[in-house]
């Protein structure tokens, strides 16, 4: 690139992110990768609906068991290999692990395969990848960009990752119909095949920058134990002793089982409306479209507004209360336009409500003891209520329960998530004004 167009984007970019001109690169590699991520994920994200559909509902429970016990197994098995691994080794071997994963995929279903024979795997498989590549990319992130810089940039980078969460689905719901799920895969590769070439590019940007070669070291924030991969039993004892992280866990217990219940009611619901598979998964991406655009709006120009007005206590009520009416009205009216708005309504409001009001119950919380409770809360809690979910819609299935009934079935559990938030939002004023 000519000087004179480095002078002219760096004075064009900084007007609204306050980037360093020897910052540039960096920042427009770690965008591209972050939206080459996401737009992997969330091009796949509505195939993975549609195998939970074709799976149906009775199988859910044991498929959302066989996701919380992959990630108990996968999770210790990455931190030994991340801490063993030098970054130039580790980032290609996880994206090559999971291009590799899609490619025997394609060749799966070319060659025959079945959807419906396809889909457990895929199901559980696609849950470990979003861990995974967000969590190393943003790890990743924490090697290149120092605290002062990661403060100024990581807002812009962040706003790439919301960028590929609008293509991706925008992807799949033009392009189903025409490539199909196999051709689906093969361009969700290539977006991670992008992603490693940024992040080639960025270690060839730090060496130039620093003088040091970041590719022969490992990833700190994983190498760090108190950061990452603490045992899980220290955070257990944690949150078994601490009156106020046992409200946090309880507060998202009551959001995972929720969502549970309005996902196994979008399994048995769809179907019966939209019987091609082809129109279901471009629903879903239309949803996800949707949702994502609508979360990063009011992300950008809401969340850190209502917030600041309407503090933590309104903040963590909003969403349940959303939850008692939208349960309320599904259970009056069980057609699928109502399940749709309000399934977008709970998920926009987790995005920009919700999870950074959740977040922010952590900052009154010892580093050391938000790291080591935190890290049980967003796994081990986040899919076992996932799992208890859909054991307890398994049951009400088995008493012959119907939409309507289960639906009016979730309201006490909705008025306990709303009374925990109005006590956590409490407790934390409390504990901050100490």
């Amino acid at each position: 690139m000519a000087e004179s167009s480095k002078q002219f984007l760096h004075r064009f970019i900084s007007r609204v992110v306050p980037v360093e001109r020897d910052e540039l690169p960096a920042l427009i590699w770690s965008f591209a990768y972050f939206f080459c991520v996401l737009a992997a994920y969330y091009i796949l994200r509505p195939v993975r609906d549609e195998m939970g559909v074709l799976s149906g509902a009775h199988n859910l429970p044991w498929l959302f068991s066989v996701v919380f016990v992959t990630m108990l197994a996968v999770i210790p098995i990455f931190g030994w290999v991340a801490g063993h691994f030098t970054i130039r080794r580790l980032l290609p071997t996880v994206y090559a692990f999971f291009i590799l994963n899609l490619l025997i995929f394609f060749v799966a279903l070319q060659s025959g395969i079945g959807l419906q024979a396809f889909g457990p795997i895929f199901f559980v498989w696609l849950s470990v990848f979003n861990l995974f590549v967000v969590s190393v990319f943003w790890s990743f992130m924490a090697d290149v960009f120092s605290t002062d810089a990661s403060r100024r940039l990581f807002g812009c980078i962040s706003a790439g990752g919301s960028l590929g969460a609008m293509t991706g689905p925008f992807i799949t719901a033009m392009a189903v119909k025409s490539v199909g799920v196999s051709g689906l895969l093969l361009v969700s590769a290539m977006f991670l095949f992008i992603a490693v070439g940024c992040m080639l590019a960025l270690l060839k940007w730090y060496h130039s920058h620093h003088g040091v070669d970041l590719g022969n070291r490992h990833l700190s924030s994983i190498k760090n134990p108190e950061a990452t991969s603490p045992s899980l039993w220290i955070g257990v004892l944690r949150i078994v002793r601490s009156p106020y992280l046992k409200g946090i866990a309880l507060y998202l217990m009551c959001y995972s089982i929720l969502s549970t219940f309005l996902y196994s009611q979008q399994t048995i619901i769809i179907p019966q409306v939209m019987p091609s598979s082809e129109d279901r998964m471009q629903l879903f991406a239309s949803v996800d479209l949707g949702i994502n655009v609508l979360a990063f709006t009011l992300q950008f120009f809401a969340t850190g507004w209502l917030l600041t007005r309407l503090g933590v206590v309104i903040m963590l009520a909003v969403m349940p209360m959303v939850s008692l009416v939208g349960f309320g009205v599904f259970g009056l009216v069980t057609v699928l336009p109502v399940l749709i708005g309000f399934g977008v309504l709970r998920r926009v409001g987790e995005f920009s409500i919700t999870k950074p009001t959740r977040e922010t119950l952590f900052t009154v919380v010892p580093r050391e003891e938000k790291y080591q409770a935190k890290n049980v809360i967003d796994t081990v809690v986040h899919r076992g209520a996932d799992m208890t979910g859909t054991g307890i819609v398994s049951v009400f299935h088995g008493w012959g329960m119907s939409l309507s009934h289960m639906a009016f079935a979730a309201l006490p559990i909705a008025g306990i998530w709303l009374a925990i938030g109005i006590w956590l939002g409490r407790r934390h004023e409390a504990i901050r004004r100490q």
